[in-house]
């Protein structure tokens, strides 16, 4: 069972005090105005009193942890307490009457004293009881609340990154199966070439694995990785497209989400250099706008291509985006006069999830 919070801190430990003060006052102001006794006997009956209450007082937590509001009828919460209100007022009427007489001479003045404020003194008991058991009512019922709180942020935490994770692998066996393709088609026309690709495509996975874990790298980092899948598919195509890339100096050192560029490049090599016999110029630009990074992705190309606007690998950015950053605005997808045209925006001053 857990221990009473009242007993965790200092500062708990005042408030109790303070409130503890404040039923002491009361209780002396009552017992005096209904009866008389000399200040000896109030000064010792008010302390002796008061203690015992402050100390019963916090046994009142195990009741109201065991009594919990969710797990029983209301009708028997309130008459248990009742119950419990009544039977701890006798206890505390009895060990306090018992502690005053073993301290003072007067039994006799004492003793009538008491029984004129009997009254009252059980009335304060019962109401002491249910003060501070209400108390920890909202005490248990906060902390619960607090748990839950936290509970439900790891849930959607580990459900954020499980659909990250997700999105994420989608993205790879797409290319691997491709190069895979590409590597048997190559191995009878050109054993070279197929070799070539064999060992970039080693060094790709080599750098995907290493960087697996991380949810975010510089671009400069990514476009490293960028750079290891368009020399893989350089050897097939040879001279079929043309990459140009355009950074704003500040730009190469931004975190960005990790592999988010990857599939924008697979689009650029599935629907325009596979689907036309001219030259492809694929170009990356990036610079600041406002609060984001922005990186654009554009390539001409001919006919029907990009004729979906959107694949797979597209959408899968998209989404990873906006479970990241919680925004569903930072991606454009334009085709303008031969160009298919993706922007990316990075919050700048959002951390990653």
């Amino acid at each position: 069972m857990s221990l009473n919070p009242i007993l965790k801190s200092p500062k708990s430990i005042l408030l109790y005090l303070l409130f503890v003060l404040a039923i002491a006052v009361l209780y002396i102001n009552l017992i005096s105005l209904e009866g008389n006794a000399s200040f000896t006997i109030r000064l010792v009956d008010g302390i002796a009193f008061n203690l015992l209450i402050a100390a019963l007082g916090l046994s009142f937590w195990y009741s109201s942890v065991y009594l919990s509001i969710e797990n029983n009828q209301i009708t028997k919460v309130i008459l248990t307490h009742f119950g419990g209100g009544i039977l701890i007022s006798i206890v505390w009427l009895a060990l306090g009457y018992f502690a005053v007489i073993s301290i003072i001479n007067d039994t006799d003045m004492f003793g009538n004293f008491f029984i004129k404020t009997i009254k009252s003194r059980f009335i304060i008991g019962i109401l002491y009881y249910f003060l501070l058991t209400a108390f920890y009512y909202v005490v248990i019922y906060y902390s619960e609340f607090q748990e839950r709180t936290v509970k439900e942020t790891e849930l959607k935490n580990l459900v954020t990154e499980a659909e990250l994770r997700s999105l994420k692998f989608q993205i790879n066996p797409h290319f691997i199966f491709n190069s895979l393709n590409s590597m048997s088609a190559l191995t009878e026309i050109d054993p070279k070439k197929a070799k070539q690709m064999i060992i970039k495509l080693a060094d790709f996975l080599r750098y995907t694995l290493a960087n697996n874990d991380r949810q975010q790298n510089t671009l400069n980092e990514e476009l490293k990785n960028i750079k290891l899948y368009l020399d893989i598919e350089k050897i097939r195509f040879d001279d079929k497209f043309i990459y140009v890339e355009e950074l704003h100096e500040e730009c190469g050192k931004t975190e960005i989400p990790s592999m988010i560029l990857q599939p924008l490049f697979e689009n650029a090599i599935k629907h325009a250099v596979y689907e036309t016999l001219d030259a492809v110029t694929i170009k990356l630009t990036c610079s600041k706008q406002d609060d984001f990074l922005k990186i654009t992705l554009c390539n001409n190309f001919e006919g029907e291509s990009h004729k979906k606007g959107a694949g797979v690998g597209l959408k899968n950015i998209k989404d990873r985006l906006s479970l990241i950053y919680q925004q569903d605005n930072l991606m454009e997808i334009k085709k303008e006069s031969g160009k298919f045209i993706v922007n990316i925006f990075i919050p700048l001053q959002k951390a990653l999830a």
